[in-house]
């Protein structure tokens, strides 16, 4: 509350605040107020107990999390009852993870995990850490995805690629991975199979769009995966 008050005082004295007819001032309070708790909750997120596999609030609060450690899903039943983690494993997709994004991307999430937190509305260079934080962890969860597909199901050339669609995070990106990026649809066609996505997960084409580099760069991250894990068992 205290950060609210302070941003609205620093917005009026500032001359940031402009009135317009229709628009009463606790609109604008309003709007304030959600890009300060935006920015916190953000920050909560991706401050040193970032779980990198599942998404935050999916957890169950007594399970603890550390900046550099994964939580591997359980690769064998037998481990099910377990609920720990394996460190090995978790170097492995660590080591993985950090190969796959630039460097400078993951020095950004790096930053946003160890850096003190800062309160009050977020600069751009909070954006960019955030966006490095989402990044790494969609390259995780998609590496992850990865090796856990048994290698005895990619038989051939078409599996592999099936299976690097199927490993990519959410319904978006499989569906942009399968009917973009996959068939390397460019031109009138893209244009289209934009249109025709949009309508079928109800989102813009803008949207839609947007999210074509991420899952080119997540499928190319899966099958490079897919492939050396089937390379390794032959």
């Amino acid at each position: 509350m205290q950060d609210i008050r302070v941003a609205v005082w620093d917005g009026v004295s500032q001359g940031r605040y402009r009135p317009f007819p229709g628009v009463r001032f606790a609109a604008w309070v309003q709007g304030v107020a959600i890009n300060i708790c935006s920015a916190h909750i953000r920050r909560e997120l991706a401050h040193q107990t970032l779980p990198l596999l599942l998404d935050p609030g999916a957890a169950e609060d007594s399970v603890p999390f550390d900046a550099l450690t994964v939580l591997a899903r359980h690769r064998h039943e037998d481990r099910g009852a377990e609920k720990v983690v394996d460190q090995e494993w978790a170097q492995t997709l660590l080591g993985l993870t950090r190969a796959s994004v630039s460097p400078a991307i993951w020095g950004l999430a790096m930053d946003s995990l160890t850096e003190p937190r800062k309160y009050g509305p977020p600069s751009p260079q909070d954006r960019r850490r955030w966006n490095a934080v989402t990044v790494v962890r969609q390259t995780a969860k998609t590496i992850n995805q990865a090796l856990d597909v048994d290698p005895g199901t990619v038989r051939n050339m078409q599996d592999l690629c099936r299976c690097a669609v199927e490993c990519l995070p959410s319904p978006l990106l499989r569906g942009v991975a399968d009917s973009i990026v996959r068939p390397d649809v460019r031109g009138p066609e893209r244009g289209k199979a934009i249109a025709a996505l949009a309508v079928e997960l109800g989102v813009t084409e803008r949207y839609v769009a947007v999210q074509i580099g991420c899952a080119r760069r997540l499928y190319q991250t899966a099958w490079r995966t897919l492939r050396g894990a089937t390379i390794s068992t032959r």
